[in-house]
Formats: C-alpha cells, sequence, structure tokens
C-alpha cells in the first residue's frame, strides 16, 4: 500500500516498479492506492480531444495518460491496485486472456469477501492490451473476465505487457456517482451528456450501492491483500518504495506523466 496521491504520481509508480522488476531490483507487487485530488485517466491510445478541460479544471480535476489501454476512467472515491511482475511469473504468464483469468479469480474473490455476490463476464472481443475494443468509456461496458455485481460493471482493469515486464491495474469505485466522469468528457451536446450518465448508471456500479452500505478503503484493501492470498496461493509482504523506486517515480512525474508531451501525445 502507497499513501494517497497524484494521477501522475500514482501512474510513476507503477512504471517505476516495473522499470525495476524488468532490471530484477525489486520483487513482484501488489500494490494498493488511492487519489488526490480526483484525476481522470485516458488509455494509452485514447485521444485527448475526449477532455473536456474547462469542465475538468472547473471541478479541479487533473487528468493522466496510462500506459496501458482502454478508455478513461475518473479516480475518486475508489480502491485501486496494481499487479506488476514478470512475464515468467506463474501468475502472469501466457497471453493477456491467461493472466487476465488468474488475476479475476483473485479480483472476485476480494470482493466476495466483502460481502458482494459477483460474476465474472464472459469473453468478448478484447485488443493486445486486455481492454475491451467497444467501450466508449471505461465503466460503460464490462469485457472479458472483469468482474459484475447484479449485472453491472464493477471493476475495471487494463493490461499492459512490456520488455520489463507485465502491468495489470484496474478501480473498484467503493461510493459516489459514476456519473461525475460525463463531466469531464467532450459530448456533441447536453442531451448526448445526460443520455451517457445515464445509461453508465444503468451499467456499472459501485460497491456502497451493490451491497446497500458504504465499505471503506482499509476494508477493500483488506479484503483484497487476503483474497490474492489465498487465490493465487501466495504471500504477500508489506514493503514501501525502495529509495531508487522513489527516485525514478520523480523522474517519471517530471519528465513523463506531468509533460504534455505524453498527456498530449494522441
Amino acid at each position: 500500500m502507497t499513501p494517497v496521491g497524484r494521477g501522475a504520481w500514482n501512474m510513476a509508480v507503477d512504471e517505476a516498479i516495473l522499470e525495476h522488476i524488468g532490471r530484477s531490483d525489486s520483487p513482484s507487487t501488489l500494490r494498493l492506492y488511492a487519489w488526490e485530488p480526483a484525476c481522470l485517466s485516458l488509455g494509452h491510445a485514447q485521444p485527448l480531444a475526449d477532455v473536456d478541460r474547462a469542465r475538468l479544471q472547473a471541478h479541479g480535476w487533473e487528468v493522466v495518460r496510462r500506459i496501458t489501454g482502454g478508455r478513461a476512467i475518473l479516480h475518486t472515491d475508489e480502491l485501486t491496485y496494481s499487479v506488476i511482475g514478470s512475464a515468467e511469473e506463474p501468475v502472469l504468464a501466457g497471453g493477456v486472456l491467461e493472466s487476465y483469468n488468474r488475476l479475476a479469480g483473485a479480483l472476485s474473490l476480494a470482493v466476495k469477501y466483502l460481502g458482494l455476490p459477483v460474476e465474472m463476464k464472459a469473453a468478448q472481443p478484447v485488443n493486445s492490451n486486455g481492454t475491451s475494443t467497444m467501450n466508449p468509456v471505461c465503466f460503460e461496458v464490462p469485457s472479458t473476465y472483469e468482474i459484475t455485481a447484479g449485472g453491472k460493471k464493477l471493476i475495471g482493469s487494463a493490461q499492459a505487457r512490456k520488455k520489463e515486464g507485465v502491468l495489470q491495474h484496474g478501480s473498484l469505485p467503493l461510493t459516489g456517482d459514476l456519473r461525475r466522469i460525463c463531466q469531464a468528457l467532450v459530448f456533441q451536446d447536453e442531451l448526448a451528456r445526460e443520455n451517457a450518465a445515464q445509461r453508465l448508471l444503468g451499467r456499472a456500479t459501485t460497491v456502497a450501492s451493490a451491497l446497500g452500505k458504504a465499505v471503506t478503503w482499509e476494508q477493500a484493501a483488506t479484503a483484497f491483500i487476503s483474497a490474492f492470498e489465498s487465490q493465487l496461493e501466495i504471500c504477500l509482504e508489506k514493503g514501501e518504495l525502495s529509495k531508487s523506486e522513489s527516485r525514478r517515480a520523480d523522474e517519471l512525474v517530471r519528465e513523463k506523466y506531468d509533460h504534455p508531451s505524453w498527456t498530449e501525445r494522441v
């Protein structure tokens, strides 16, 4: 677990860990984190033109681009996880779908530990980043092996397979109004914005909505740790970022995730 951080820092930490794993300087990692302030993350190839910059700034939200694919997510009131490791790790070995399936088993169990009956979505078309090819907004439509509750998407995930290793991260919305993301995106007119918001509410949910009560970030994190250990038959050791990882994350914030050359690349 790492402290609450800005979007640029959160994405930089994930990549810094991935780089260190690629050099065998860090162990495979399950990272659990949160975002402050709220931040809209774009998929690797998603156009910045999708973002309504004026509305985003009016809400005090930030924007960052991920190295993983998929569509936009507004990160707030959630638990975010990342799994980072070598492609030779048994959990991550094989292709996108094989590793997605293994990790989905752990994610599903984590949500069950919180008291929610969940389902794993059957296979749908996915691209090489393990994300649906048809999602206009990440949480609008479940894609392969993603977790649903009552037929509504609950956990959205994306994966990148690089020469350094594998990074999969995803979001579990704990509470709040999922329609808020529509305030940060460009629509043809206000009717289209409202239609998208209502459609999203009908297709995605939060833990609080599905369970009928609030779950704290700490409770969710405990469930994730227990589920990953049980489902994947691993023993997790609590750790902090190394000095080298932290320095590299700071560099990546300055040189990449807070820099227009990355954010505005598409």
